[in-house]
Parts: C-alpha cells; structure tokens; sequence
C-alpha cells in the first residue's frame, strides 16, 4: 500500500491523472470500505486542497454521512434535497458554481461557496453513494473535475468493486440468497472480492 502521496505540480488535468493511478494502487490490497473512503478523501483533499470532501452512502431513503475530510458536516440528507440529495434522484453529477443560487441548498457550513456531487454505482447502475466535494471559492468545478471525479464512481474504476461489495458486507444494501448469488457470478469474473466474502463470510451474504 502507498504511504505517501505524489502530487503533480502542473495543470488540474496533470494532477488528477497523476492521482487516479495511485488511488488504484493504494486501494488494491485492501478491502475495508470505511479505510478506502477515509483514503480517497484524504489524497483528494491533499492534492487539491479542496474545502471538504467525503462521502454519503444511500441508506434508504436518506444518505448517511460517510468518511470525509474538512469540518464537521450534516449527517442525514433526504433524497432530493440538497445538491447531494438531488444528484442521487436525478442520478447524474451536479456542478453547482454558487451553492447560494442552488434551490434548496444545504448549508453545512457557510464558507462553502461552490460544490460537485458525483453519483457512485452499482453495475446494474443503482446509485449507492454520492462523492461531495466543496469549495470556498466560487466556480470552483468544472467539467474537467466531472470527469475524472465521475472515473472513481463508475464500473471502469476498481475502487467500485472494493466499495460495493463491502458495502454488502456492511449491510448498507438490503440482499438475499439470490442476489448473493448474483453478486458473485457478476462479480467474480473481474473481482475475487465477491467470492472471497461469499466463501469466507457466510455470514453476510447468508443472513
């Protein structure tokens, strides 16, 4: 596992595809949830000094405060509120460069002046999280953030296979019998992961 964190000095393009790959490799030999989202946190935050960012994991009807990195934040957002809570219900990334003009904005903190909230998913493309960053200056984001963030919450990024499947384990997704099943035999053919909870913990994907 990576110690410590190489920070390109160019372009916001050079920094974020000088991060991606080590975010890969740190996360590669681990498969704690809460350690993979407290680490994604802090090599954002360390890269681009960012206000805040963390994570809120969908349990529910509410998305629940995860790991993160800045002050203290809200706990519970119900869907469809906020810039968190509606990226979950459209289910699409929302650049919002004055959260101040945002209908319904929360305000967690009010040095936050602009955001960007990336839905994470599933393969079958269910929401099970969002990444939320904020920014104490306004215009903070744009698309060039889009897309790199958007890698970290898609299929093609193997930190989704480490966050899905110990997300299972953790019971932050409802699953039976069945759908264990489904989880291995989807999964087991790019990820070990799945097979390795479903032999080794039974306990989880049987209860």
């Amino acid at each position: 596992m990576a110690e410590d964190l190489y920070i390109n000095a160019g372009s916001k393009t050079e920094k974020y595809r000088a991060l991606l790959p080590q975010l890969k490799n740190l996360l590669a030999g681990e498969d704690d949830l809460i350690a993979n989202l407290a680490n994604v946190s802090a090599a954002l935050k360390e890269t681009f000094h960012f206000f805040w960012v963390g994570f809120y994991l969908v349990k529910g009807e509410e998305l629940v405060l995860g790991p993160f990195q800045g002050p203290i934040a809200c706990t519970r957002i119900r869907k469809g509120r906020g810039v968190c809570g509606t990226a979950w219900d459209k289910d699409e990334t929302l650049v919002v460069p004055d959260v101040d003009a945002f209908p319904g904005h929360i305000a967690c903190s009010s040095l936050s002046r602009s955001e960007i909230v990336v839905p994470l998913k599933r393969e079958d493309g269910e929401v099970w999280g969002v990444l939320d960053i904020d920014s104490d200056d306004l215009g903070g984001f744009d698309e060039t953030d889009a897309r790199f963030l958007e890698e970290i919450g898609t299929n093609d990024f193997a930190v989704l296979s480490v966050f899905f499947l110990k997300s299972v384990r953790y019971g932050f997704f409802r699953h039976n019998m069945s759908e264990s099943r489904f989880y291995e035999r989807e999964y087991d053919s790019r990820f070990t992961i799945a097979h390795f909870f479903a032999s080794s913990c039974p306990e989880v994907f049987f209860a």
